[in-house]
């Protein structure tokens, strides 16, 4: 069951700031520390097998979310469990890859080290597996 499946545009979400902090800008992530809480103005594919949702924030402001990174409420205000398994379905991959992480490199060594190239494409490719 999809995002589509339970919530429409219009719908109060809160914003799990955890999962979106590195990727925000300072002020977006000062303005979900005053309220989390945000209603849903649209939905956008993210990269081809995932929906996004463009929140209003509660100062007005508009910013997108992955669905992983919202919790929806249902009418009382209280957030409805997800079901891990459609959002997260690293259950298929190898423990050795699901370890594996990848830091920016800025040197010229780090760069162009192959071992940082394939730790890099192990990185960049396993959301695919």
């Amino acid at each position: 069951m999809s995002i589509l499946d339970k919530v429409k545009i219009g719908s109060s979400v809160k914003v799990n700031l955890k999962l979106s902090k590195d990727r925000l800008n300072k002020e977006i992530i000062e303005d979900i520390n005053i309220s989390s809480f945000g209603t849903i103005s649209d939905f956008r594919i993210t990269d081809g097998k995932g929906i996004g949702v463009i929140l209003k924030l509660s100062n007005g402001k508009k910013q997108w979310f992955f669905e992983s990174e919202i919790d929806i409420l249902d009418k009382n205000g209280n957030v409805v469990e997800k079901d891990i398994n459609l959002i997260n379905n690293d259950n298929m991959k190898p423990e050795i890859i699901k370890d594996i992480k990848y830091e920016n490199k800025n040197t010229i060594i780090d760069l162009i080290n192959p071992i940082n190239f394939i730790k890099w494409l192990i990185v960049s490719f396993k959301d695919i597996f």
